[in-house]
């Protein structure tokens, strides 16, 4: 049966189905020819199929005319030597097919068929081949009749690539989509993986190596990533024997008015938690009666107005600001957000920092633009981000890269496939949130977790990733019933898994 799959843990690069492309043809140049990719490729697809079934139970191989559907004609083949009862099914005439489609289509042992729904049924497998990756129109005539049935039947799934319908760049379909049980995809994942819809409709994703090198990585100059510690942990500031409170960092938080003070102390303790050496809040001073009888370890500093606050960062030891949560929108948080980018502080926008501003974003650039490149963050969830950056289409990974290059900060979209993207065209998709986190203030812990790793001197792009990966450790961490004063105390938990992580790396 050949090689046994060497299964990759996926990596932290993520690979369009432009760049997968490339990096096909680069491993071709390299002397790996197509036809033996593809062919470890099938094998990887048939180790996953072996999984779901015994030898002699019926699956059905769905092909359609180019390389995805020529891996489905090619795991059919190899499943029936194997002893299974395969049935090949393709999109099209088999004298239309070309290439290597054409080529692993000629080599399958049996009838191949024309697709029929019909006669999809009393399987215990589907392997859908059908479309690949970079589909980006909708799927119509009998490929859509079978995509409904196969969805219709409950018989599990095996995706090649994706599942057919699914953009793999974007994880969005056009039209009808597959829904797979478990998707098999070659040397790197792509976008459409992590990305809602796709990450549901994708199943499980194993990652199988099928030997292109590693080098053409650099070749390609990738851009987008999966949040994971390996793309961060070389950035990540752990203490020293020889350290001190005053090497951590001083964090500050805005605090809002006096009826509005919660949320600046969720970010205030989750900015300690994430080891800022020490950390103040700014509070009005309507305020300072409200903050002082709730704080302990966190300090306190009365201002007025933005002159008073400006007068708070005169002290630079003070290195990272988190202002908006609780805050107010209109006219008077402007002119705090500004006086808060004229200091060298670096900059956590949140909330009402961000609602302030709608309509009004070449004012916030402007503000930006006074400061050293990649020095602010912006912490928007979609309607924030609408509001500040109009109507932007696309996926979310779209979107936070646009709102970056337009506002030369760092965005930080939040959602369940949160995206942190700069403004030099580096993404990170998140993928460990729990569905938990979305309750009252869980971005304000956020918030006060990329400040706190801020004042501790990461950059930015790397400390608002690590800051989504800590949030989403923490939530999973504790589940159900979280709300969000949970948040701070699991990420000592999380720190400590962390450091497990890279200690083991």
């Amino acid at each position: 049966m050949g090689h046994e799959t060497n299964w990759l843990n996926g990596g932290v690069e993520l690979l369009s189905p432009r760049e997968m492309g490339r990096a096909d043809r680069i491993a071709a140049s390299h002397g790996v020819p197509g036809l033996v990719l593809m062919e470890a490729a099938g094998e990887a697809v048939a180790e996953a199929a072996r999984g779901f079934v015994r030898r002699g139970l019926r699956g059905a191989g769905l092909g359609g005319p180019l390389n995805t559907g020529a891996l489905g004609s090619a795991a059919a083949r190899l499943l029936k030597r194997a002893s299974y009862d395969v049935r090949l099914f393709l999109a099209g005439e088999k004298a239309a097919l070309t290439g290597d489609a054409a080529a692993m289509a000629r080599r399958f042992d049996g009838p191949v068929r024309a697709l029929d729904p019909l006669q999809l049924e009393s399987l215990h497998l589907v392997i859908d081949a059908l479309y690949g990756a970079g589909l980006s129109r909708p799927i119509d005539g009998v490929a859509a009749e079978v995509i409904a049935a196969v969805n219709d039947s409950g018989t599990p799934v095996l995706a090649v690539d994706v599942p057919s319908g699914l953009d793999g760049a974007t994880g969005m379909a056009a039209g009808p989509v597959i829904r797979a049980t478990e998707t098999v995809t070659f040397f790197r994942r792509k976008p459409g993986h992590l990305l809602y819809p796709g990450r549901a409709l994708c199943g499980r994703v194993h990652v199988a190596d099928i030997g292109i090198p590693e080098r053409v990585l650099s070749e390609i100059e990738v851009q987008t990533f999966a949040n994971a510690p390996a793309l961060w942990q070389a950035q990540f500031r752990w203490p020293t024997h020889e350290g001190h409170k005053y090497a951590r960092g001083h964090a500050v938080v805005v605090s809002g008015p006096a009826h509005a003070t919660g949320a600046g102390r969720l970010g205030a303790r989750a900015a300690l938690r994430a080891g800022a050496g020490l950390v103040t809040v700014a509070s009005p001073l309507d305020a300072v009666q409200v903050n002082a009888m709730h704080l302990t370890a966190i300090m306190l500093k009365p201002f007025e107005g933005p002159e008073g606050l400006a007068g708070v960062l005169q002290d630079t030891r003070k290195n990272a600001v988190l202002i908006g949560p609780g805050g107010g929108v209109g006219e008077a948080m402007c002119r705090l957000v500004e006086a808060v980018l004229r200091s060298p502080a670096s900059a956590v926008l949140d909330a009402d920092a961000l609602t302030s501003f709608a309509g009004d974003l070449g004012r916030l650039r402007a503000a930006i633009a006074q400061r050293p490149e990649g020095s602010v963050v912006l912490t928007p969830h979609n309607g924030e981000f609408d509001r500040l950056f109009g109507a932007v289409s696309g996926s979310r990974l779209d979107r936070a890269r646009a709102g970056a290059e337009r506002s030369g900060a760092i965005v930080l979209l939040k959602g369940p496939d949160t995206v942190v993207a700069a403004p030099d065209g580096r993404a990170a998709i998140n993928a460990n949130a729990s569905p938990w986190l979305a309750t009252a203030g869980s971005g304000d812990v956020l918030g006060g977790i990329v400040t706190g790793l801020l004042a501790q001197g990461m950059p930015a792009f790397e400390a608002a990733a690590a800051g989504v990966w800590l949030h989403g450790d923490a939530g999973t961490d504790f589940g159900p019933g979280l709300i969000a004063e949970d948040l701070p105390e699991r990420l000592p938990a999380a720190l400590a898994r962390l450091r497990s992580v890279t200690r083991s790396a």
